[in-house]
């Protein structure tokens, strides 16, 4: 079985310096260079420490939330992270009814326009959000969708540049993502290859990341001084500096729970397979885990876990996103 993850068409988003401006999208981290993740590494790190500064940046803005898919994690940093910034959000459940149904994901744009500064979208196809995209005339970020988790992504790099000793300190570390080649995954994976990591992505057949995108990530790592490999064999830990695993089966493939659990019991991260990685190794999971099954209680509640950490730098770093798409900052 292969995962239904495609790749995506490339985004007009974004300067070519590969920095995220005032008035952009941010639908992935294709649109970003080394230089633009830096940048907005560099902003969560100062809005994290001087919250005051941006205190009243987005005052008078309001922003929509359209959310297809449950949330702790998003909507919390979203709706916490834009009222210390100032400004108001509008939560849109669409758990029942996706985008799209009652009405165009063009005409639906359109409205919001008229009374929000940026939209903010968690669905399960991608193609919703570049809908949402092409017909907005106001910046849109993705929160999730099945190709890409950005958001995520820049939580990720800001827990391991606070923990490793920097932004620069990380070109050539060794990152490895044990589990489903999916839009956490090939997230992950495009940001390390920007930091210059050496990547290593271990899945089983026909679950790994497809490999055209395979090749994008592989490019954007030799062009940063870093380099990206994948396999099936679980001895590719050895020596990493961080391991990050994610759930068996994400939202969208509950049909397929039992299929999945078997293909992937001989990747749980537990203490046998963390002693192959470094001595001093973090423990990264975007969350909600699944406790037993993709990780142990052992590893994901040992001192080395940073799983918490990736919680809270989430509304860190979408912070930087909206300061720098609303031109704030």
């Amino acid at each position: 079985m292969t995962t239904t993850l495609k790749p995506i068409a490339m985004p007009t988003a974004g300067s070519p310096a590969g920095l995220l401006e005032a008035g952009t999208d941010f639908l992935s981290l294709r649109t970003l260079s080394r230089d633009g993740l830096r940048d907005l590494v560099e902003l969560s790190l100062l809005a994290k420490a001087e919250p005051s500064r941006f205190s009243k940046a987005l005052s008078g803005t309001s922003v929509a939330l359209l959310f297809e898919k449950a949330s702790l994690r998003t909507r919390a940093a979203f709706e916490v992270g834009i009222n210390r910034l100032g400004g108001h959000s509008v939560y849109f459940d669409h758990n029942a009814g996706r985008l799209g149904e009652r009405e165009s994901v063009s005409d639906y744009a359109k409205n919001l326009e008229r009374w929000f500064g940026l939209i903010v979208a968690r669905t399960y196809r991608h193609a919703t959000i570049e809908k949402l995209a092409d017909a907005s005339s106001v910046p849109v970020i993705n929160a999730l969708s099945d190709a890409s988790h950005p958001c995520q992504a820049l939580a990720d790099t800001l827990t391991l540049v606070e923990h490793l000793g920097g932004f620069d300190a990380l070109r050539g570390q060794k990152v490895a993502f044990v589990g489903d080649g999916n839009n956490v995954c090939v997230s992950f994976a495009r940001a390390m290859a920007l930091c210059g990591c050496e990547t290593v992505v271990i899945a089983p057949e026909g679950y790994g990341i497809e490999d055209d995108i395979q090749a994008e990530i592989r490019a954007a790592a030799n062009a940063n001084g870093g380099v990206f490999e994948s396999g099936a064999d679980v001895s590719l830990v050895s020596g990493a500096r961080a391991v990050y695993t994610d759930v068996w089966v994400s939202m969208g493939h509950e049909e397929s729970v039992a299929t999945r659990t078997r293909a992937f019991e001989p990747y749980r991260v537990d203490s046998s397979l963390m002693s192959h990685a470094a001595d001093d190794a973090l423990f990264l999971h975007c969350l909600p885990a699944k406790r037993g099954l993709e990780v142990t209680d052992e590893v994901i509640d040992a001192p080395g876990s940073v799983v918490f950490d990736q919680a809270e730098n989430r509304m860190h770093t979408q912070n930087a996103v909206l300061l720098r798409q609303l031109g704030k900052a």
